[in-house]
């Protein structure tokens, strides 16, 4: 049995500017390293799923550079989808894709844009959920403890035992910071966004259960993927399938995880320096700089007497903002 990976590389990546840019959104960046995030990803799969049989679902005006990223991967493989319409048509088109080349193939699903701290207990957890997906014959979600009572993030409550798995309780679905807590204490997980199942029970039912892909099936079935995608409803593969199906289990993964979600982020990620400031590039601080972050693609930045604040200079632009507001940075950057 085959296992093939979706990696699910669009967006641009607001939350990131001024580095960011549609031309080159996040998952291009080496926000965590020095490797881009999806080069990352790609290397992530080693020993798991060869570059071969591994599918990255991009936008159009991404693929150039996807395929410079990630030469191991085959052209042919770096998928453009016709219209950005959320994760559930994403899959969907990768499911059928696979099923149609490698009937019984398994498949897993993940993002281009995460960090995770251990690549080997990363494989462990999705050779575990790909083991459950094959003997019960259901679709699995990796969840992640938490390592805080984070409120951007989805939750599943773990339900009753199913073999080496749990059955699928619920998801709740970015909570307040006080239910955030009261989900951590009582052994909720972080909805890691890591799947895994065989292309074709996931086409089962997504066919079943997902009413919002419904219009454009009849496309999809036929190998019609730009009437399929302007036929669908824009919608996450968790609202559309996970949520409604009852062929869901979850395994817990241990291995540090975090979806990057904001500049933010990289004091979490990244290796601090002894006054808790991360620092990318040409970059000059003073003594009383403490917990930011500072990023120069170029240019010198020198940097006094703040607390707490993100200074990017990158593309021409320079931002200045308190970190904990990356809401405002998105609604500042739309505006933009």
């Amino acid at each position: 049995m085959s296992t093939w990976a979706a990696i699910l590389a669009g967006g641009s990546g607001t939350r990131f500017w001024p580095l960011s840019t549609p031309e080159r959104p996040k998952q291009l960046l080496p926000l965590t390293g020095d490797q881009p995030l999806l080069a990352q990803a790609v290397v992530r799969l080693h020993g798991l799923v060869p570059p071969e049989r591994i599918l990255i679902l991009t936008g159009p005006a991404l693929v150039d550079r996807v395929a410079e990223t990630v030469p191991e991967v085959p052209r042919a493989n770096i998928f453009a989808e016709p219209r950005a319409a959320s994760t559930a048509p994403a899959l969907a088109w990768a499911a059928h894709w696979i099923a149609k080349h490698d009937p019984g193939g398994q498949m897993l699903s993940l993002h281009a844009d995460w960090a995770v701290g251990d690549d080997r207990a990363f494989r462990a957890a999705a050779t575990h959920a790909l083991g459950v997906a094959a003997e019960q014959d259901v679709l699995v979600t990796v969840g992640i403890k938490p390592s805080r009572n984070e409120s951007g993030y989805g939750y599943i409550v773990p339900g009753k035992p199913s073999g080496s798995a749990r059955k699928v309780k619920r998801f709740i679905e970015k909570p307040s910071p006080a239910r955030a807590a009261l989900l951590r204490r009582s052994g909720a997980l972080w909805n890691s966004g890591l799947f895994a199942w065989s292309a074709a029970r996931f086409l089962g039912e997504a066919g079943a259960y997902a009413e919002e892909l419904a219009a454009g099936w009849a496309a999809l079935t036929n190998g019609d993927a730009a009437r399929f995608f302007a036929a669908v409803t824009p919608v996450a593969v968790d609202v559309a399938v996970l949520e409604r199906t009852s062929r869901l289990a979850v395994v817990t993964g241990a291995f540090a995880w975090d979806d990057i979600g904001s500049w933010d982020a990289l004091l979490r990620i990244r290796r601090r320096d002894a006054r808790g400031n991360v620092t990318v590039g040409n970059v000059t601080l003073g003594d009383d700089v403490k917990n930011s972050v500072i990023w120069s693609e170029s240019e010198r930045i020198a940097v006094v007497g703040v607390e707490d604040m993100v200074v990017v200079r990158a593309n021409g632009h320079t931002l200045v903002m308190p970190t904990g507001h990356p809401d405002k940075l998105k609604a500042l950057v739309q505006g933009l």
